[in-house]
């Protein structure tokens, strides 16, 4: 195995651009890429003065800002592990990422210092410190009287960067085991592609406790040294006013949504973008035709997961097809195949498998999830269904999960959900499958907005029958997780009885 820490790389990109800003907040504050990479030394040597060692993991569950920039990259810079966790778990859901880690230090946020630290020590966790957005708290105090680590430490390129757990809406998170391999070949592919320059201004509105924010985002830029300009969290609004110094954004589909209902929002508010990148959940076309209509950009969409990084993107020079994700990165190879594994025909549904350098080394402490991932010819199954065209772009269908069986027909929810997010007075929409008494399953629309009836009518008699919804349901708004995607296990848990008629008590 070559030797290779990511960390090496990328301060090998700030070579000569030291001076150059990096982050730049909201309050004027300015990171220069010299002043990151001083950071993440003072960092790394704060983590190994706490007690970690080349390997350990570190768990952190901090709220977006510099220092957790620079903590990250320490952690990596010094060999270790970083461990990075939603912001929104609650103290018994941490609990389980404690115990199943395993981490030499947590880092969590000082207000939730005395509801975790026991059960932190419980978990046999060595040292719990805390950090808050200004670099202050217990590890900050570390941080002020730690030697800096200048150096970077030798790793293999199969060796461990980051481990990032999985949503879990259907069980158990499972860590994801992510290496410097997986995130340097994903970060120069992505670089590469998406045209990034020293001269790009990256508006950073995501969270960074997840591969969009914290790896998409940061290692494409930071490959390029170019600027960021770093919000705490999306508000349309704050957006909207950085648009203006701003190159490229990179945001999940709702950013765009929530753009667009802006009255202010308009081509000459994006007249300095060069381009916008969506992923995290599947951007509709509405949306896709609504934003090139008021702002005359064609978002470009993206297909990644926690396993794998980036798989796929439509082209930055090329035609981007809305409900598409594009094609496979360089160096990526994905297929379509049935359910007895052979190759799916072009345009024919099918499991969409993935291989290349950017996929995962397995799941953490647990073998027989890694076993059943993988193919046997070393291809990993992404859980999503999807369809080839004869040149290669990939369409998504939806989870596999996600897939209606009624009466025998396979029902895919998002050629629905395309109908009837083009009906006018759709905002949104979600289809699920729920047991039906008959049918095995029956197919349930859940709306948000008003459409009129006739105009549903009109737009549903497109549909095969079989395909059509019996049921609708209006909500305000969908159950979404925090990268935007649209929780349909809740949605198939709020609805099961609407083909069943509940018991009389």
């Amino acid at each position: 195995m070559a030797l290779h820490n990511f960390y090496a790389a990328l301060r090998a990109a700030w070579n000569g651009a030291e001076a150059k800003p990096c982050l730049t907040l909201p309050d004027g504050r300015t990171f220069s890429y010299g002043e990151i990479d001083a950071l993440s030394a003072r960092m790394a040597g704060a983590l190994l003065a706490a007690g970690a060692r080349p390997g350990d993991r570190v768990l952190v569950q901090v709220e977006k800002s510099p220092e957790i920039v620079g903590l990250y990259l320490g952690a990596m810079r010094a060999g270790l592990v970083y461990v990075p966790l939603n912001t929104a778990y609650t103290t018994s859901e941490v609990e389980y990422f404690l115990n199943d880690a395993g981490p030499a230090v947590f880092i969590c946020a000082p207000e939730k210092e005395n509801a975790l630290a026991s059960i932190a020590k419980a978990a046999s966790t060595k040292t719990v410190l805390t950090l808050d957005a200004k670099g202050g708290g217990t590890f900050g105090e570390v941080v002020k009287n730690a030697m800096s680590f200048d150096d970077v430490q030798t790793r293999h390129e199969k060796d461990l960067a980051a481990i990032v757990y999985t949503s879990g809406t259907t069980g158990r998170s499972k860590g994801t085991m992510l290496t410097h391999d997986n995130l340097s070949s994903n970060a120069r592919a992505l670089n590469a592609l998406w045209g990034f320059t020293q001269e790009d201004v990256l508006l950073h509105a995501l969270p960074i406790y997840h591969i969009h924010g914290l790896f998409v985002a940061l290692h494409t830029a930071m490959l390029s040294a170019c600027e960021m300009v770093f919000l705490q969290k999306f508000e349309a609004a704050a957006v909207m006013g950085r648009l203006s110094r701003s190159t490229v954004m990179m945001g999940v589909p709702t950013f765009y949504s929530r753009l667009l209902a802006e009255p202010g929002f308009s081509r000459e508010t994006c007249a300095h973008m060069r381009l916008f990148i969506s992923g995290s959940a599947p951007l509709t076309e509405a949306v896709f035709d609504r934003f090139e209509a008021r702002t005359g950009h064609r978002i470009l969409e993206r297909y990644g997961m926690s396993e794998a990084g980036m798989i796929a993107s439509n082209p930055l020079d090329g035609e981007r097809v809305a409900g598409t994700v594009g094609y496979a990165l360089p160096g990526v190879s994905v297929r379509v195949a049935n359910d007895q594994g052979a190759p799916a025909p072009a345009g024919t549904p099918g499991n969409v498998e993935v291989k290349g350098p950017n996929v995962f080394k397995g799941y953490w402490n647990n073998p027989e999830k890694t076993a059943e991932a993988f193919t046997p010819d070393d291809y990993f199954k992404t859980g999503d269904i999807g369809a080839l065209d004869e040149t290669g772009r990939l369409s998504l269908m939806g989870r596999s999960k996600d897939l209606i069986i009624a009466g025998g027909f396979n029902i895919y929810p998002k050629e629905i959900e395309q109908v009837l997010d083009a009906v006018p007075g759709v905002i949104e929409s979600a289809v699920i499958g729920v047991p039906h008494p008959d049918m095995g399953e029956g197919v349930v629309a859940v709306l948000v907005g008003e459409p009129e009836a006739a105009a549903m009518e009109a737009a549903l008699a497109g549909l095969a029958r079989f395909k059509r919804p019996r049921k609708f349901f209006r909500v305000d708004a969908l159950p979404r997780n925090a990268m935007g995607k649209v929780e349909k296990q809740r949605l198939r848990e709020t609805y099961d009885h609407a083909y069943i008629r509940p018991p009389v008590c």
